[in-house]
């Protein structure tokens, strides 16, 4: 029997409930801070030492929150054998793979990974206890590393991939996010016309004419409840 092919594309509103803050609430972590100042490859080259804090203090926040009913029921779903599950997030958090989802892509780079300043191809896992990173780190191979952070107006590496992944799910799945982001917002916009489309947001972005689309006007933990009620009277 064919798996039917779930693919998800999640974005902060599927952490949120786990506490993560945000970047556009009106208390999120740019609060304190102009947004190019901490998340741009100028901002990082005018003060190396605040952005490095800057995501010490996010995985900081990261290693006391937990995943939420959402992410563990994403990762249950990959278990079904009827159902092949993919993740496409846009979260730099790891809360998906702590849940036990195991194919995730991260559009937008990973919190407990840095990588090297002089290539973007080389990067080194951060352990629990190994979370604070300054200028003066260098990697096993020599090199000044920098967070594992997608920087504002820097190329997404994996968007080919996740554009591919969009192309080929027969059921797509959209959930916490204000489809505003690009180019992660376009993936929408990649599945094949007979693919089956979920829209999981308590306010949902206007998405203008997209076929097969149903939106469940709920947060990530109740909408992704009533998706699995979904999904599994479909595939009886």
């Amino acid at each position: 029997m064919k798996k039917l092919k779930i693919v998800f594309s999640t974005g902060a509103g599927v952490s949120a409930e786990s506490g993560v803050k945000t970047f556009r609430d009106a208390d999120g972590l740019w609060e304190n801070y102009p947004v190019m100042q901490v998340a741009s490859a100028e901002g990082f080259a005018a003060d190396p030492a605040l952005v490095h804090e800057f995501y010490n203090a996010r995985r900081r926040q990261l290693l006391e929150v937990e995943p939420n009913e959402a992410h563990r029921l994403i990762a249950e779903l990959a278990e079904d054998p009827r159902f092949d599950v993919k993740v496409i997030t846009q979260n730099v958090d790891d809360l998906h793979e702590r849940a036990g989802s195991k194919d995730v892509l991260h559009l937008h780079g990973e919190l407990m990974k840095i990588r090297s300043v002089k290539d973007e191809d080389y990067i080194e896992d951060l352990s629990v206890d190994d979370i604070e990173t300054t200028p003066e780190r260098r990697g096993r191979n020599g090199h000044p590393m920098r967070p594992h952070i997608v920087f504002f107006n820097e190329a997404v590496p994996n968007i080919t991939v996740a554009m591919q992944l969009a192309a080929e799910a027969d059921v797509f799945v959209v959930i916490g996010t204000s489809l505003a982001v690009y180019p992660a917002a376009g993936l929408i916009r990649c599945v094949r016309r007979d693919t089956k489309i979920y829209y999981i947001d308590p306010n949902p972005a206007n998405v203008g004419m997209v076929e097969n689309l149903t939106i469940i006007r709920e947060k990530a933990t109740v909408g992704m409840k009533k998706l699995m009620d979904i999904l599994d009277a479909k595939s009886q």
